[in-house]
């Protein structure tokens, strides 16, 4: 194996992945497996996590076929005793935790002035709250072994203003935050905090929102890659985010969003275009 492989490898490397059942977080679950971490997801939903578990270690390479590298626990980062479940059951499972990915995550869409407190405080609940409560519980550990590493998985909506989802924009502005100071306060006990900030991916989240819209069709047209990114292309900013290549990166949130943030004002990017406009 090179030198240039290896600093992307996780053999030995046992991860815990929040939301790691569908979407992005089970591509990033999936992408860590195959770099050769084991991995254990987490979801709500116990079905999910099964049907999860069972299509990941099908398409898991470079692991022993009769020793699974992913396995399922059921997960809710609202609650601090099941975050405690999750973490102790990593270690009996598989030895030890290196990695915490925290993809849990929840939406609302609704104009701002019907907004009411009880679903802001609802979204901050998962999305903050529920991120601090996982970073504790992996951080006690990590801060034991003086080593771990954190991914959150802020948005792109970190850096832009998306209407009518106030909520979910103003969390993972928090998520940013968390981030940073995590970073800054933790790094003393050997543990990196970083984010990924996906740009507009249609997940089981978003997807009616964005998928034959006027708002993904404006997305498009500012994106200058033309066109929404996929769950799986999040996998390897988290590999690399997990793994020795990124020793010395911390507090650090890479956007993953083919170019939106860059764009500013300029042509149009979308794939209906005219030849003359762009």
């Amino acid at each position: 194996m090179s030198v240039q492989t290896r600093i992307f490898d996780l053999t030995d490397k046992v991860a815990l992945v929040t939301g790691g059942a569908s979407g992005i977080g089970l591509a990033i679950a999936g992408g860590l497996a195959n770099h050769g971490a084991r991995v254990l997801i987490g979801s709500r939903s116990v079905d999910k996590v099964e049907g999860a578990v069972a299509q990941l270690n099908q398409q898991t390479h470079g692991h022993d076929p009769g020793d699974p590298a992913i396995a399922g626990v059921q997960l809710d980062v609202t609650s601090d005793t099941s975050v405690q479940r999750a973490v102790r059951k990593a270690v009996d499972l598989f030895g030890s935790l290196h990695i915490l990915v925290n993809s849990a995550g929840i939406i609302i869409r609704k104009p701002t002035f019907d907004l009411t407190a009880q679903q802001f405080n609802e979204v901050h609940e998962t999305n903050v709250t529920g991120t601090l409560r996982c970073c504790q519980a992996a951080g006690h550990l990590f801060r034991e072994q003086h080593g771990g590493c954190m991914i959150n998985i802020a948005s792109i909506a970190s850096f832009v203003d998306l209407i009518e989802v106030t909520a979910y924009t103003a969390a993972k502005n928090a998520v940013l935050s968390l981030t940073r100071s995590l970073a800054n306060e933790w790094a003393k006990y050997g543990i990196r905090t970083n984010a990924i900030a996906p740009g507009f991916v249609p997940t089981d989240l978003n997807r009616s929102m964005i998928e034959n819209t006027d708002r993904g069709r404006r997305i498009l047209e500012k994106t200058p890659m033309g066109r929404f990114g996929v769950s799986d292309e999040m996998a390897g900013a988290a590999v690399f985010l997990a793994s020795p290549a990124s020793n010395f990166v911390n507090g650090h949130t890479l956007v993953v969003d083919g170019g939106y943030l860059a764009s500013g004002i300029g042509d149009s990017f979308a794939p209906w275009a005219s030849s003359s406009d762009v």
